[in-house]
């Protein structure tokens, strides 16, 4: 705390010491300089800046960097680490604070004695000012109340006026550069303001880690350089300069070391030689054909051409990025040795850093299990791990796509998450799996990385060519493909951003014929007798219902035929695979369904057994059935599934040597959804005029089933992009409708304009970083934007750890969305054990947990 007596402005306290406010803004400085000098992230700023930066431009934008908080100089602010009692207005912020200091007269002192006339001829403007100004997360709206109360504490001896002198004295000899004669304006170009906003916010969150930067109350005029040495080491031990790495990797980025003596397929071959000037790949082939080996040799060829500092990997579901997290982290350590940085789990709730787990502890300060055997510097390299704001400024990070889609939405610290991304080679998989709403955020931000030098890998087995066309932005080069052009593009394939056409992948004789059959019935009796038949002859079952009802349905199907013992046991009981579990239980369910049906033949347990789940065993999954049982879906999701089929080449029991699917469909056919109606995941719901649902288009469902109809052997990958295209090509579409009727044209229609709606809202809601930084506030309500809309659920933790229904303590369960509607859940719960079944109340409504997952109990 500041004593009676004493006046220098404080920075940063702890309560018990404070770092001067000029020392912070040199921190802060420093970590500016030490970052934006990395020859990527300069690249960068010279891409939005649409110029080259000089040496004069860069040290001037470290002076507006140091001037980020210069609103603490405000008695306001200060006063909060005063005596109580000795200044009654203590509300006082820094940001707006910090903007009114400029926007007083030519003649105000503290301006002048930052500069002011300086700045003025460095051609800094109101834009550049605010973006660093507002390096708390998110742009501001100006504040009279900001502009009062500037007057000298008297009580105290603080004069905010002498406080900026001492320190403005300081920038000429802290920053010669920037205050040579000539040099020119700073740039001016909207998305250069809003990356140096980013980059300013970056290195304040670094500049203020005490540990790296030890609080130091009086100001000292050799400060600058001690912080200089300290930013530097503190951007090399966090990973952001990758210098070492870089010459680290020369020689060791061929296939075999990243896959562990490995050959790579044709498809793993092209992509590793694709050339590296070529910011966006687009990479379609079927589930299993090695795609995230593909992505991750072509990360290790840019990193090692100095084209990316980083590499996020973004997956579509948690336990997707879970899975690959480890795969990922061991490639990257057979690239770099014992110097490789280590993969974080871009996932909030897990604090995992490579093999390391962390655990949260008060005054966000996170304990390592493996603190008593690492040294500073490795424990400094989990910084980025170790707050979901970070995640981006990891060297290696593998995460969900919504992680990456807060980079571009007004929320608050997108701007740091978007600087820190541009340095990265950002893979998204399962592109397909984006709805309209997550692919104009996707589009946008994609947009805003390939424009800053950064560089995309989008994968996927099943993209249509409408998707992949918007994807590639070829709606500026001519009219899309017809149906027949579509089908007949060649497949699998790589199409590159700069590329007129695609590098064609020939088959490598690993195609599989599926015989299709389908079930005109999707009851959980129909499911359970035919999965039972299958596996009392020695079948692995793969069984997946589009819903959790329906899964539970067909479990006690199962068991009331007396196929209980055919179930997949653990701890010596059926389980089901879904989403409605703990993460710790979550992790259980993962690595027993992995063994029960796992590709290696020595692993997978005798006999025949039934796995009973929903979409959440449809991808990352390493699995392998040997028949295969699902409702109808979208073409697209089949797909996937069918992956899971015959994934790899092992003896089978008899009748079940080729791959078999049974698809289950409504008895009545799908007319009925065109009311509307939602049942088993099919169709749509009215909420407040809009349709909401899972799989709401039945126009594509039902050419999904003509197909199966109609083709009784799918041959897999030869097939895929006839059959993607013609449940999902608008030709196919519109002779459907003129087949069928104008009420699956008004269906359809009102799908298509939820769409457009869910589009417009995407973009209004979007990062405008093509508009000046002063004039893009924020929506008011930013806490309703969402990465993905109506998917999030509330989370619920628990005051401690409870035995769940594994064996394991489980610390939180997640609500589904739709449960979640009002439910406000601040204070951690106590659940009630009750027969072995956890009971956990929220609000008036009451929820069992047991190893069927959580259930809502009715009352």
């Amino acid at each position: 705390m500041v004593e009676l007596g004493t006046f220098p402005p404080w920075g940063k306290t702890d309560g018990e010491i404070s770092h001067h406010l000029g020392h912070h803004c040199a921190d802060v400085a420093a970590c500016f300089e030490a970052i934006t000098i990395l020859p990527s992230m300069k690249y960068r700023m010279e891409k939005a800046a649409k110029r080259k930066l000089s040496l004069a431009d860069m040290s001037r934008l470290a002076v507006l960097a140091f001037l980020h908080d210069c609103g603490k100089l405000h008695p306001g602010f200060q006063a909060k680490g005063w005596p109580a009692g000795y200044w009654n207005d203590n509300n006082h912020g820094h940001v707006r604070e910090g903007a009114a200091i400029f926007r007083g007269a030519m003649d105000w002192e503290i301006a002048n004695n930052l500069h002011l006339k300086e700045l003025q001829i460095w051609g800094v403007d109101q834009n550049l000012l605010y973006a660093v100004i507002a390096h708390h997360g998110r742009p501001f709206e100006t504040s009279s109340m900001a502009d009062e109360r500037w007057q000298r504490v008297a009580a105290l001896g603080y004069d905010p006026v002498a406080a900026s002198a001492d320190i403005g004295a300081l920038l000429p000899y802290w920053f010669s550069p920037a205050f040579a004669e000539g040099g020119g304006s700073l740039p001016t170009t909207p998305d250069f303001q809003h990356l140096l906003c980013g980059l300013v916010t970056l290195a304040d969150w670094l500049g203020s880690t005490q540990k790296i930067f030890p609080y130091v109350s009086v100001l000292d005029r050799n400060y600058m350089e001690y912080a200089r040495q300290k930013a530097r080491q503190a951007v090399r031990d966090i990973g952001l300069d990758v210098g070492g790495l870089t010459k680290a990797i020369i020689g060791r980025t061929d296939f075999a070391t990243l896959t562990g003596g490995k050959a790579p397929r044709k498809i793993q071959e092209l992509i590793g030689n694709f050339p590296v000037d070529e910011e966006l790949i687009i990479l379609e082939s079927e589930t299993g054909s090695g795609k995230t080996e593909a992505a991750l040799w072509r990360f290790a060829k840019l990193f090692e051409a100095g084209k990316v500092d980083s590499l996020y990997f973004a997956l579509p579901t948690r336990a997707a990025a879970k899975q690959i997290h480890g795969r990922v982290n061991e490639a990257i350590k057979r690239m770099l040795g014992k110097d490789a940085p280590e993969a974080i789990l871009a996932v909030p709730g897990y604090l995992k850093s490579g093999e390391g787990q962390g655990t949260s502890l008060p005054g966000w300060e996170v304990r390592w299990d493996d603190d008593d055997r690492i040294d500073e510097r490795r424990r400094l390299a989990r910084w980025s791990a170790e707050n979901t704001k970070r995640y981006l400024a990891a060297t290696v990070a593998v995460g969900t796509i919504d992680q990456v889609m807060l980079a571009g939405l007004q929320v608050k610290h997108a701007h740091l998450r978007s600087a820190a991304l541009s340095r990265a080679m950002l893979v998204i998989d399962e592109i397909h799996a984006s709805d309209r709403y997550m692919s104009e955020v996707q589009a946008h931000l994609l947009k805003t990385h390939l424009g800053r030098g950064g560089h995309a890998m989008l994968m996927s087995a099943t993209l249509g060519s409408v998707a992949r066309s918007k994807w590639l932005n070829q709606e500026r080069r001519g009219p899309e493909l017809s149906y027949e052009e579509a089908t007949a593009t060649h497949y699998p394939a790589i199409w590159g951003l700069k590329a007129p056409n695609p590098v064609k992948v020939e088959s490598e004789g690993r195609e599989k014929r599926v015989a299709m059959t389908l079930a005109t019935s999707w009851s959980a009796d129909e499911a359970a007798n035919r999965a039972i038949c299958a596996a009392q002859a020695g079948a692995k079952v793969l069984v997946i219902r589009n819903t959790v009802k329906m899964a539970l349905e067909t479990l006690g199907a199962i068991q009331r035929a007396g196929g209980g013992k055919l179930m997949w046991l653990v701890s010596s009981e059926p389980a089901l695979h879904h989403a409605r579990f703990a993460p710790e239980d979550r992790e259980i369910l993962d690595n027993e369904v992995e063994k029960v049906l796992s590709p290696l033949e020595d692993v997978r347990p005798p006999g025949g057994s039934i796995v009973v789940g929903t979409q959440t065993l449809e991808q990352s999954l390493d699995i392998c059935a040997d028949f295969l049982i699902t409702d109808l879906c979208p073409v697209d999701v089949l797909l996937q599934r069918i992956g899971r089929l015959h994934r790899h080449n092992l003896p089978r029991p008899k009748g079940y040597e080729a791959p078999a699917c049974i698809v289950l469909s409504p008895q009545t056919g799908l007319q009925k959804f065109l009311k509307p109606c939602f049942e088993n995941g099919l169709g749509a719901w009215v909420s407040n005029g809009v349709l909401n649902g899972i799989y709401r288009d039945v126009s594509g469902l039902e050419l999904t089933r003509r197909l199966i109809e109609e083709n009784s052997v799918w041959t897999i990958p030869g097939m895929n992009r006839y059959l993607v295209e013609s449940a999902t090509h608008p030709e196919k579409i519109e002779a459907l409708h003129s087949e069928l009727g104008p009420a699956w044209t008004n269906y359809w229609n009102n799908i298509y304009g939820k769409d457009i709606a869910d589009a417009c809202a995407a973009r209004n809601v979007a990062l405008p970083t093509n508009e000046p930084f002063a004039e893009a506030l924020f929506v008011s309500d930013e806490e309703k934007i969402r990465t993905r809309l109506g998917a999030d659920g509330a989370l619920i933790k628990f005051a401690s750890p409870v035995q769940g229904p594994f064996g394991v303590p489980i610390c939180r369960v997640t609500l589904p969305a739709h449960w979640s509607h009002g439910a406000i859940v601040e204070e951690p719960v106590i659940p009630e054990n009750v027969g072995g079944v956890l009971h956990i109340k929220v609000g008036e409504v009451l929820f069992s947990y047991s190893r069927k997952g959580l259930e809502r109990l009715k009352q």
